[in-house]
């Protein structure tokens, strides 16, 4: 079994949910308390022992390959004025440990992940959709890592939902069940309401085999005329091992407006230079 030691993260998109914000500032840079959610995505990979970070990026988007860079005249005046740097250590990935590769073209989840098939290689690999935060501790990936050493074959994080709200997801079609543990017998990608087979979703961590990226290769567009990660992984079930791990910890959508303020106040809670002053803001705001 070859260990997970590479990460693609897919962040092409072009974020208009949030526009104007977005029209120049990346999503995947807009900030949680005081770090961009691409940065909590790396860090949660790193964690879970992967070395390499593999972005599939689109246009106006150099601002990420710029954030994991050296800042050199940031850190001179910095140090020059006797600030702390260790606060930028993270924001800085090891030499050779990043790529970054483009998607040309917005046709879907599976299409960008494809597009990072030479870098991936015959490896199995990780893959993380920043704007799905997941916050927990040890974080998402980790648990997904410590599950496929003792499986292998393919994993994805599950995530219970209500019923009614499963059209907008990737939907498990499960099997068998143990502790957090669930075997996927199917994959069904946004099922129209009232037909899908769980409340189990897909909240945007997987590790896959490299088979998937032959799959992907001749794989025609699906559900929103987009080239679907899930109909490619649908067709790996049956071939090889493939289960659900139910994360353990919280997950917020900042995809959405909402999920994305409630991940900055949530986070904000948590800190305990920030929790008392947020909570009094908070009190007041709802009391006016």
């Amino acid at each position: 079994m070859k260990p997970i030691r590479t990460a693609v993260f897919p962040v092409a998109g072009l974020g208009t949910r949030f526009l104007p914000a977005t029209k120049v500032v990346p999503k995947e840079m807009l900030p949680i308390v005081d770090k961009p959610l691409i940065q909590y995505a790396v860090d949660e990979a790193i964690e879970a022992g992967i070395e390499h970070m593999v972005f599939v990026t689109g246009r106006g988007k150099d601002i990420i390959e710029d954030h994991f860079d050296i800042a050199y005249e940031l850190q001179d005046t910095m140090k020059a004025r006797g600030k702390d740097l260790s606060i930028l250590h993270d924001t800085r990935l090891k030499p050779g440990k990043s790529s970054f590769t483009r998607q040309q073209e917005p046709l879907g989840l599976g299409h960008a992940i494809w597009c990072a098939r030479d870098i991936v290689g015959d490896d199995p690999f990780a893959i993380l959709l920043p704007d799905e935060f997941m916050h927990g501790s040890p974080g998402c990936m980790k648990q997904m890592v410590d599950a496929y050493e003792k499986l292998g074959g393919n994993l994805v994080c599950a995530l219970e939902i209500p019923m009614e709200k499963t059209s907008s997801y990737g939907v498990i079609d499960p099997g068998k069940r143990d502790g957090v543990i669930t075997e996927v017998k199917g994959l069904v990608e946004k099922p129209a309401p009232g037909t899908a087979p769980s409340n189990l979703i897909l909240p945007g961590r997987y590790i896959l085999q490299p088979e998937v990226m032959k799959i992907l290769e001749t794989q025609e567009a699906g559900a929103g005329g987009e080239i679907q990660l899930t109909d490619a992984m649908a067709q790996m079930i049956g071939r090889q091992a493939f289960h659900g791990v139910t994360f353990e910890g919280r997950r917020f959508d900042c995809g959405s407006k909402a999920g994305y303020l409630e991940a900055n106040l949530a986070l904000a809670l948590d800190r305990e230079d920030m929790r008392d002053r947020v909570r009094d803001m908070a009190v007041s705001l709802l009391n006016e």
